[in-house]
């Protein structure tokens, strides 16, 4: 419910619509007189949420500044997925360099995976109290010290230290993005945008064991972490330039009733700088405001709220001067800041938020099974890969990803738009669900492939090829999916929703990459990968349930405190 009706008009709504609409339901049509900003003069596509009239609001920017601010994240998240799982084809490098076995080696990639999740503690309070951008610049900064301790660490313990450091800098690339989509994109886009920010970060997970171990066979694998520091150094002059801040307060019903404001407050502005320029936008509408007052002149039954003029700003937006400041005042942030440490964990208590913690969860496992042996397997007898080509099979993974990049997306936002029209206008969040199940199907396929190929020696190219690429398109669908749901339905806290989300995935990563080496020495392949299997389609079929009941769980938690944040 993002479109903050007061309870009056909510009312009027559920009485003419003869629906309740609770938080997540959406109305993306005309209703009686109560008309609504849409994508253009020509569609009856509603926007949710209703963008402000101010031309600083990031859902009124141009295409260019929406583009240039999510350019700039998915960079962050490419570039802060790349490097902490960047070591699985240089295990041997580092077993030799290090003196330590394959467990050892292994849980570099382990503890950066568990730190990564719990750093959002940090970092998403920070996004919340003084904006996403000093989120970017400062774990862009760290991510390169990290790197260069990374590159100069001659002990195992020192390499372990460094990556400890990268597991906290690179945790925003697991929170920050989707909370950006929601700050500059409208509901009908979120599905693909989100599938984005997937495939970017997973994508950087899949093109690290690529460079890193062309390099590590050629060059040795501490010039690799010198390349990624120059990568960060590229990313971090890209958003002082490229990223204003995104983070924007709309006013809840209740403040407009206590405080008798607009509906959405920008960030302090210095009207002297901006009213030259806004008046330069409103001179171009002036026409059609004239034409509404004549028609309104004429026809005086036509309501007001029916002729009221369309955002003159959509599509027209630029950010002030204050949005590309370091960060942004926050009268209140040691309270936002404890809100948002205690938010995360309230989330557990909600099913929705629940139930996607658990597919982002187990959905990258499948991958992260992957990562982890494909060393083991590829490095060995029959295959003798060199780390070169050990890092290449991660090809098929990226492919994967691209496939799922085209495909859940938009898939998602169709299905959601078709069942929408088919529901009289009336958005519930459930309705992306069905998207998923193509995608537990290829799941399935895929992880078949690689457990049987891995035990009985299979021809690399149907492991690589259909199990690789399998992996790929499930881990950039599933966990958009499921995840875009819970945002959908909890908007207001979706970096929280993210913290919660993460906490989760990274202790099972952790803990997966403690006993996935053991367990396939004694067990083999096939025990630990389909457990996995059935784990993932056991959590991926709860979506049935929240199909029939999703409605009923969000009505529990209606009058939450997490909707007025």
């Amino acid at each position: 419910m993002e479109m903050n009706y007061d309870k009056t008009e909510l009312h009027q709504l559920e009485e003419e619509l003869n629906v309740q609409i609770l938080p997540g339901t959406e109305i993306m049509l005309d209703v009686g007189s109560h008309h609504f900003v849409k994508t253009s003069d020509s569609s009856d596509r509603v926007l949710v949420p209703q963008p402000s009239d101010d031309p600083h609001d990031p859902l009124n920017w141009s295409t260019f500044w929406k583009f240039s601010a999510l350019t700039c994240v998915s960079m962050v998240s490419f570039a802060q997925g790349f490097g902490p799982l960047a070591n699985a084809t240089i295990f041997p490098q580092l077993m030799a360099d290090f003196d330590t076995d394959l467990e050892g080696a292994i849980q570099f990639t382990g503890v950066a995976i568990l730190i990564l999740g719990f750093s959002n503690f940090i970092w998403v309070p920070i996004s919340t109290s003084f904006g996403r951008r000093p989120v970017l610049l400062a774990s862009t900064l760290l991510c390169m010290g990290s790197s260069i301790w990374r590159a100069r660490a001659q002990t195992y313990g020192s390499y372990m230290g460094a990556s400890i450091l990268h597991g906290v800098a690179a945790g925003p690339g697991e929170t920050l993005q989707p909370a950006i989509v929601a700050d500059v994109m409208f509901l009908h886009d979120r599905g693909a945008y989100n599938t984005l920010y997937f495939v970017m970060y997973f994508g950087g997970v899949m093109t690290g064991p690529i460079i890193s171990g062309l390099m590590g066979e050629y060059v040795g694998w501490r010039n690799f972490w010198w390349l990624y520091v120059a990568m960060n150094a590229f990313i971090f002059l890209a958003c002082i330039f490229g990223f204003p801040e995104t983070k924007w307060h709309r006013k809840h019903p209740d403040e407009l009733q206590t405080k008798g404001v607009v509906p959405a407050s920008p960030p302090s502005k210095q009207p002297s700088e901006e009213k030259l320029e806004v008046d330069n936008i409103e001179r171009e509408i002036g026409d059609k405001s004239a034409e509404k007052s004549n028609i309104a002149s004429i026809m005086p039954h036509i309501s007001e709220t029916a002729l009221a003029p369309r955002d003159p700003f959509l599509g027209k937006g630029k950010p002030s001067k204050q949005q590309f400041q370091l960060f942004q005042p926050n009268a209140h942030p040691f309270k936002t800041i404890i809100q948002d440490l205690w938010i995360p964990w309230k989330l557990f208590a909600f099913p929705i938020v629940e139930f996607a913690s658990f597919v982002v969860s187990f959905s990258p496992s499948s991958f992260l099974t992957l990562n982890l042996t494909q060393a083991q397997v590829f490095g060995a007898p029959p295959y003798n890969f060199s780390s070169t080509a050990i890092g290449y099979t991660n090809f098929a993974i990226l492919a994967g990803a691209g496939i799922g990049l085209a495909t859940a997306g938009p898939l998602s936002d169709w299905v959601s738009m078709r069942a929408t029209r088919k529901n009289k206008g009336i958005r519930e969040p459930e309705m992306r669900l069905p998207t998923m199940i193509p995608y537990v199907l290829i799941m399935i396929l895929g992880n078949f492939i690689v457990a049987f190929g891995y035990q009985n020696s299979w021809d690399w190219r149907i492991i690589v090829i259909i199990g690789y690429t399998c992996a790929g398109i499930q881990v950039a669908a599933l966990p958009a999916i499921a995840s875009t749901y819970a945002v959908d339905s909890y908007k207001p806290v979706a970096g929280s929703i993210f913290v919660s989300v993460t906490v989760n995935k990274n202790v099972w990563g952790y803990g997966f990459s403690k006993f996935i080496t053991p367990w396939t020495i004694q067990s083999g392949y096939v025990p630990p990968i389909m457990t996995n299997m059935c784990l993932i389609t056991l959590f991926c079929s709860l979506g049935i349930l929240f199909w029939y009941y999703g409605k009923t769980f969000r009505e529990w938690t209606k009058n939450s405190s997490v909707h007025r944040m």
